[in-house]
């Protein structure tokens, strides 16, 4: 069932530009660094192993119980299934408390800030490609794979050291050049018609259910996964007390947003929930709404005059922040994802609703109570302030009336208490979120200050029944951007390229034996002509000559002069190779593609079009030439003088 499973991520855009090798200097942290982060993903990888066991033995135990038809072993099965079962409810529930541990992803900065919402990586297994590796290169290359034993060491040390990236800049570059690299992997030795033997075996991200798929796209969707969850710790670790930390948050959640979104549209049929279609969607509203948070924390640091616009700008903020997480809340509650998202996930989300819709009232009261609006562009924005019109005098009366203004403005402090205090309630209610402190503070000062201000408004004479104050308008200065992946970012080397250029030399591609050529030197000089690069293309031989009559045909492929590798070589480089033969002559090695193998024919006549390739899932329009595939090369008739 393994392979049955079709993921349809995409190649990489513009894979050929990946030119310059940094493998040397990308190193995963180190796993056994005693700090808290490391710490935390020590304790997930064990209680992800600990899963797996449980969920084994739990296997056995159905199968024992659907297969025996003796009472006595079925009531001792059924004993051991209960007590795995418990233990695989404890062990999730542990999980789940990890992945709920917001505050370790947090910034060191003392300011008072909502904490944002981080996303542990996934975990995954040592996978060994040593052995299919060798075996394919002798089978399918027809090559000694000791030869390649340093490239598969070091495909194998940046794996490794992809299981542990640095929460930075350069784990994400880390995390980038393995899934870059991967491309070429793909490309080498993933034939279509089967599968290399590797499995690969990944950790649900949040319940750390383990699932195991031979197909390399797997791979490469968890690896893009990942990148998506070190943008979120990243951004959730800026010190947003600054206009350039909220900025730097901003982009990360935005590029957290895009990899989600990018692995949503181009991956189905995922083996583990984290990765499936309502999960991505979650995940990348939750970033969006992170994202209109940060863009709220700036206009309020940012607003330093005292107006009346200034506040009714920033209580529309409040409530379009307020607005995404209520859609985010309910995402969280659909079928699929309510049993799913972590509790303290759902009630955190719900907890920022009612936080900043409380806060779109509060500044709404400062502005009606503390602030006259002093011109007719300030008088505009608060009739078009609210969702509907307000039962009662009309707004533009209000504005006029101190005693009006009171009134409301009272209003809006009354909701924003009620609104304070729910957040306050569901804050309560989650055993997490009661640990961090610093959640509880900012609930704390906001709920004071609101109830300070009413108790300011609020009159011994005033016996008249407080009205209810209108919903007000959600608007934004700056919309959240979804930040695609940008694979180009990060260049690397295909680390197999001593095999020869895809064009040919793919998994794809099926050619005979290798065929050593002896040509003789004539008078009418050799007898045939090239054509192309990288490998160079016999485009023709001359009926008669010394080409022919050595068994050289249309359509072959010169690997090697004299014993000399020529699969990169330019078409001039050969060409000179050629004309510098002895007397005695000259070998040639050379090798023929099947005629079916339409689409390297296609790339090596310059005939490749967009879109013919497909494989997995994947769709592949580039090659290591930069994606533009041209017949640049020239025709020439080789000849001796």
């Amino acid at each position: 069932m393994l392979n049955q499973v079709c993921p349809k991520i995409r190649s990489i855009p513009a894979a050929g530009l990946f030119v310059t090798n940094i493998a040397a200097d990308m190193l995963g942290c180190d796993p056994f660094a005693q700090t808290q982060r490391s710490k935390l993903q020590h304790r997930r990888a064990r209680i992800n192993q600990q899963i797996n066991k449980e969920m084994r033995m739990r296997a056995g135990a159905e199968n024992l119980f659907r297969a025996t038809t003796n009472n006595k072993v079925k009531e001792t099965v059924a004993l051991e299934l209960s007590f795995v079962n418990s233990n695989l409810q404890l062990l999730k529930e542990e999980l789940e408390e990890l992945n709920s541990n917001m505050e370790v992803y947090q910034t060191d900065s003392e300011a008072i800030n909502v904490p944002m919402i981080p996303l542990g990586l996934k975990e995954t297994k040592e996978a060994d490609f040593t052995v299919s590796i060798q075996d394919f290169i002798c089978e399918h290359y027809g090559e000694d794979s000791a030869l390649y034993d340093k490239e598969i060491k070091e495909l194998m040390e940046l794996r490794q050291a992809m299981r542990t990236p640095s929460r930075n800049q350069a784990g994400l570059e880390l995390l980038m050049e393995y899934y870059n690299q991967l491309y070429y992997v793909d490309q080498r030795f993933f034939p279509a018609h089967r599968n290399l033997g590797v499995h690969f075996h990944w950790y649900d991200s949040l319940t750390g259910v383990p699932s195991c798929q031979r197909a390399l796209a797997f791979e490469k969707g968890s690896v893009l996964f990942n990148i998506g969850a070190l943008y979120t710790q990243i951004g959730a670790r800026q010190d947003r007390s600054a206009a350039a930390g909220i900025d730097r948050a901003i982009d990360a959640f935005q590029r957290a947003a895009g990899a989600f979104n990018y692995l949503k549209e181009n991956f189905s049929n995922a083996p583990s929930l984290d990765m499936s279609g309502p999960s991505l969607c979650m995940l990348v509203r939750l970033m969006v709404a992170q994202v209109q948070e940060c863009v709220f924390e700036r206009v309020t640091l940012t607003t330093h005059s005292a107006h009346f616009s200034s506040h009714l700008r920033l209580a529309q903020e409040a409530a379009r922040v307020s607005d995404v997480y209520l859609l985010v809340q309910q995402t969280m509650t659909q079928p699929l994802m309510k049993d799913y998202v972590p509790f303290s996930w759902a009630s955190m989300v719900q907890v920022k609703s009612e936080h900043f819709r409380a806060l779109a009232h509060y500044y709404a009261a400062v502005a009606l109570c503390d602030h006259m609006c002093t011109d007719e562009e300030a008088e505009k924005s608060f009739l078009q302030f609210y969702v509907s019109v307000p039962a009662g005098p009309p707004l533009s009366q209000v504005l006029q009336d101190p005693e009006k203004r009171r009134k409301l403005g009272k209003a809006h402090l009354r909701r924003a208490v009620i609104r304070h205090e729910e957040a306050m309630r569901v804050h309560g209610l989650c055993k997490i979120l009661r640990k961090m402190d610093i959640l509880q503070d900012v609930l704390s000062l906001t709920h004071k200050r609101s109830l300070d201000k009413y108790s300011e408004l609020d009159r011994e004479d005033d016996f008249d029944e407080t009205a209810e104050a209108p919903e007000i308008k959600s608007h934004t200065h700056q919309k959240p951007d979804i930040t695609a992946p940008n694979f180009s970012t990060v260049q690397v080397t295909d680390i197999f390229q001593r095999l020869g250029p895809l064009s040919v030399f793919c998994a794809r591609a099926r050619w005979g034996p290798v065929r050593l050529i002896c040509l003789q030197r004539r008078e009418g000089g050799l007898g045939l002509t090239l054509r192309g690069d990288s490998p160079v293309l016999v485009a023709g031989v001359v009926p008669g000559g010394c080409a022919e009559e050595a068994g050289l045909r249309e359509g072959d492929y010169i690997v090697a002069v004299d014993g000399e590798d020529c699969k990169w070589a330019k078409h001039g480089e050969v060409v000179h190779m050629l004309k510098s033969c002895s007397d005695k002559g000259v070998e040639i090695s050379v090798i023929t593609l099947h005629a079916n193998d339409t689409y390297v024919l296609a790339v090596a006549s310059g005939h490749f079009k967009r879109g013919a390739w497909q494989h997995f899932g994947f769709s592949s329009s580039e090659n290591e030439n930069g994606g533009k595939v041209t017949d640049k090369a020239k025709t020439i008739c080789i000849q001796c003088n």
